[in-house]
């Protein structure tokens, strides 16, 4: 069956203006001034005028598995459900194992991956984990990116934090290497995911790694950036030298900056926004007294920071959505298929109230997962599900 969605002030994001979007097998297979549903068989209509659509999120850092474990087994939280990812609007994400590769591991990170594609949504993860040598599931980092085909990069690695193996620049390049090659055997981006603490050197140990080899830079997308206000800004002469810088949304201690405020540095700093993305660090461990709820970072964090961005920090739609959609899309190689709304791309598509930018409906890969502002698909144990 055709879906049709009408009159939707569309941004994709850039603004395109009022169009209609036509969405047959999860792909969007037309976007015009207006497409006339009397043509066509078997036609779903959805009105959405006096609305904006946009793509999908996608969310590069989501403790899929559950994170914590840093004060014992009690502390240990569950894996995340899909209506957790829905809530924030987000279509495509990463998986992260984290800090604990003892009790987890990569191959049940793969199996939550496989399982949340089979709820509905597109899932990727990162081979890996906070220790160098680093967690995988084929013994190398190479050849899990070259044969696995959810794994598009390595993360997240951790450096300047009490809790990293404080890899030497040595140990970082050869996982530079492996992830590079493994990606180009794999034909994926590679990426390597890098987890920043409060620690004393920042983005030093990869400052250094980048100064003693010919590796891209486009390769790196170190993330918290926004934790402390010092390392925000090494990030801001980071990403003017053309580095990629991955915020945090929550960022609520009081050290560092929320999302509104950051963006609102970045575009008046002169750096390209196209180098900056957000992501939730969702379903994985926050200090007490951070806010959401007690310890767990929350991945809806992630649309509520865009959001208020966008009503009450002054950031332009289309750069505030830049973030979570096409630029993260292009870091992890997935365009022209994610992160924009074009003919030929998946139909990830949200659906938001024009005032409030609340969510109305959600569509993933053609299916709607939310409708009126309830998400009507559930997770196979969700409550509420059959």
């Amino acid at each position: 069956m055709f879906k049709l969605l009408k009159g939707g002030e569309c941004y994709s994001p850039e603004r395109i203006g009022k169009k209609d979007v036509l969405i047959f097998n999860g792909t969007i297979c037309g976007i015009e001034n207006e497409i006339c549903e009397d043509r066509l068989w078997k036609v779903e209509i959805h009105d959405c005028r006096g609305m904006i659509l946009c793509p999908g999120f996608i969310d590069q850092h989501v403790h899929i598995t559950g994170g914590g474990g840093e004060e014992g087994a009690p502390s240990r939280i569950p894996g995340v459900l899909l209506g957790d990812i829905l809530s924030a609007g987000v279509t495509t994400l990463v998986g992260v194992l984290g800090l604990d590769d003892m009790t987890r591991n990569i191959a049940a990170l793969c199996a939550k991956a496989k399982a949340l594609e089979s709820e509905g949504i597109t899932s990727y993860i990162y081979t890996g984990s906070y220790g160098v040598p680093t967690a995988t599931l084929t013994g190398k980092v190479a050849s899990d990116l070259a044969f696995i085909d959810k794994v598009i990069g390595t993360g997240e690695i951790a450096i300047s934090d009490h809790r990293s193996a404080h890899p030497s620049v040595d140990e970082l390049k050869k996982l530079a290497w492996e992830t590079h090659t493994g990606g180009m055997v794999g034909g994926k981006a590679g990426i390597v995911h890098i987890h920043v603490g409060d620690g004393k050197k920042g983005l030093g140990p990869l400052l250094e790694l980048l100064e003693q080899s010919d590796f891209p830079v486009d390769m790196f997308v170190p993330t918290h950036l926004n934790r402390n206000r010092l390392l925000f800004e090494q990030a801001l002469s980071y990403a003017g030298s053309g580095g990629n810088i991955d915020l945090t949304a929550g960022e609520t201690s009081g050290k560092g900056y929320g999302i509104p405020e950051a963006l609102g540095m970045i575009s008046k700093s002169g750096v390209e926004m196209d180098r900056v993305t957000v992501s939730s660090d969702g379903n994985g461990s926050i200090p007490a007294g951070k806010g959401n709820a007690p310890g767990v970072g929350k991945v809806w964090q992630l649309f509520e920071d865009i959001r208020d961005s966008i009503l009450n920090g002054n950031i332009p739609i289309e750069l505030a959505l830049k973030t979570v959609t096409a630029n993260v899309a292009r870091r992890l190689g997935l365009t022209p298929v994610k992160g924009i709304l074009s003919e030929g791309s998946d139909a990830d598509i949200l659906v938001l109230d024009r005032e409030t930018l609340n969510i109305v409906r959600i569509f993933a890969k053609g299916q709607l997962m939310a409708n009126n502002g309830e998400i009507i698909k559930k997770g196979r144990f969700e409550k509420g599900n059959g």
